[in-house]
């Protein structure tokens, strides 16, 4: 490199630490109980964030009073402990129930102790239909729905009712259910500044097929009278109508995500990553990985497996000619050229116009599935083989998800350990599980060639102790579950526990091994 790209470079990186950008990020692949191996239901969720929360909360059923109410809350995603209320603000008080489910609290709530579980993908929207002052954000939609339903339509059912009588007051969301029988996409977005309510959709995802959201709205045409297909806010088509968003006598037929999210349609980080999704669980497809409207859904070529999933999560297009690092090779010869160990997939974005890649980066431009700013990751796995408590299981992971190894969570457990309530964004904390796992991913950037390799030594033997011993443990735990409920509780809260402290553990052991014999050879 000359000089004046050196100089570049170095402009880039200081403007990129300097002034971090937070693009629209997250992405959630469903799986119908007939298209799994093992008849599961599942979603997931990417938080591709830098400032989400960092901790974890499992937060039991309850009983409530009569007459009480129930708060809701902005900003619950960014506290730093349970009861912070820094940035926290009440928006609105909604009538309390008699029993809440309980759940499982990250960031964005993701499975209670019914097996229903959601992930999430942040699409924007038309910005002129939010209305910041109703009632409901994303997040807490999310705990209230699994607090309250038991099944994706009640979910769904829940969040209609709610969002038209207090509001929705976020950005063009999708949220992705799944129970032990059906996964569903629901869109939602807000109608108006100064209106209360919401413009929503959902859709069914087939018992034998495939879903993902990469932060664009995908559902299309629909029709409201099928409804073992489809759910819809009575508003659905007014809103479009007298916004000027869709012409009912143009002849062209309603696309919700071209009413309410057109932009979306055209940005090429989502429609990549909805390509690469689809192209790897249904290659005979041969999808354009160019195109703007790919399918809803597909049925995969061969049954789905979390296995496969985890390795679609860590995903970076290497061996497409998407692959984020193709301009990293080297010369280890004459005539012979390499990838360098350098070759970073988890560039900034402000990196990619410099080297060319893909056209480079812009809301329009190029991402791949796997990033390094991940807070977590959630695989789900909804059952209806096994009891609540055993069938429903969290596969978490914290931080990137090309360098995490997943720890089994499951549903039913009542305590976790202790450094994984600890939030590490304040500062870096030993005590602070996020912290082994964000080392090593930072740590094993710098030389990606090299390092992946003993990272994934280290998490590989992880998930494959699990999955190994999946079948085993659950037939444990359902059994226990007959005689004693909470015997299965104590169980699983024992096996949960003491694979998450050794998997943080080996990662904070990991990150001084590649910090020791990596220093000074970057």
């Amino acid at each position: 490199m000359n000089r004046s790209t050196l100089a570049a470079i170095a402009a880039i990186l200081f403007f990129a630490a300097v002034f971090p950008s937070v693009p629209d990020a997250c992405t959630t692949i469903m799986v119908g109980r007939k298209a799994s191996v093992d008849g599961s239901v599942t979603t997931s969720h990417t938080c591709d964030s830098r400032i989400d929360r960092t901790w974890f909360e499992l937060v039991p059923p309850g009983k409530h009073r009569g007459g009480s109410v129930c708060g809701v809350y902005s900003g619950l995603r960014f506290i730093k402990f349970p009861g912070d209320t820094a940035g926290v603000r009440l928006t609105v008080e909604i009538p309390q129930v008699e029993r809440t489910h309980g759940y499982i609290n990250t960031a964005y709530p993701c499975m209670n102790d019914r097996q229903l579980a959601v992930g999430e993908s942040t699409f924007g929207g038309r910005k002129e239909l939010r209305n910041k002052a109703a009632g409901f954000a994303c997040e807490e939609l999310c705990r209230i729905a699994l607090e309250r339903a038991a099944t994706c339509r009640e979910a769904i059912t829940v969040i209609g009712e709610l969002v038209a009588e207090y509001g929705y007051n976020d950005g063009g969301e999708c949220l992705t259910f799944a129970d032990p029988q059906e996964a569903w996409e629901f869109e939602i977005i807000g109608c108006g500044e100064d209106c209360v309510g919401a413009v929503w959709v959902a859709q069914r995802i087939p018992d034998d097929h495939v879903g993902v959201n990469a932060n664009a709205a995908r559902i299309l045409e629909i029709d409201i009278d099928d409804t073992d297909h489809f759910m819809a806010s009575e508003n659905i088509f007014d809103v479009a109508i007298e916004r000027g968003y869709w012409d009912p006598d143009s002849g062209e037929p309603f696309r919700f995500a071209y009413a309410y999210n057109p932009d979306g349609r055209r940005s090429m980080a989502a429609r990549r990553r909805e390509w690469r999704v689809f192209d790897i669980l249904a290659p005979s497809l041969e999808l354009d990985p160019n195109d703007k409207d790919y399918p809803f859904s597909i049925k995969p070529d061969t049954l789905v497996t979390i296995a496969q999933l985890m390795e679609i999560f860590r995903d970076t297009f290497e061996g497409t000619e998407y692959d984020m690092t193709k301009f990293m090779y080297v010369e280890t010869e004459p005539g012979r050229f390499e990838k360098s160990p350098y070759a970073n997939p988890f560039m900034h974005y402000d990196m990619m116009p410099l080297f060319k890649i893909n056209g480079g980066w812009n809301r329009m431009g190029e991402r791949c599935i796997a990033r390094y700013y991940c807070t977590y990751i959630t695989i789900t796995q909804s059952r209806s083989s096994l009891p609540d408590p055993v069938g429903g299981l969290v596969w978490f992971g914290w931080d990137n998800p090309a360098q995490t190894t997943f720890v089994p969570v499951y549903c039913g457990i009542t305590d976790i350990p202790d450094s994984w309530k600890l939030c590490g964004r304040p500062a870096f904390d030993h005590d602070c599980a996020w912290w082994a796992f964000n080392r090593v991913s930072d740590l094993s950037a710098q030389k990606w060639g090299h390092m992946r390799v003993e990272v994934d030594s280290v998490r590989t033997g992880f998930e494959e102790e699990a999955f190994g011993k999946q079948a085993e443990v659950e037939k444990k735990a359902a059994g226990l579950f007959v005689k004693s409920p909470k015997k299965a509780q104590k169980y699983l809260t024992s096996y949960t526990g003491e694979f998450a402290d050794r998997a943080t553990k080996a990662y904070w052991d990991l990150g001084d091994h590649l910090f020791w014999k990596y220093t000074g050879k970057f």
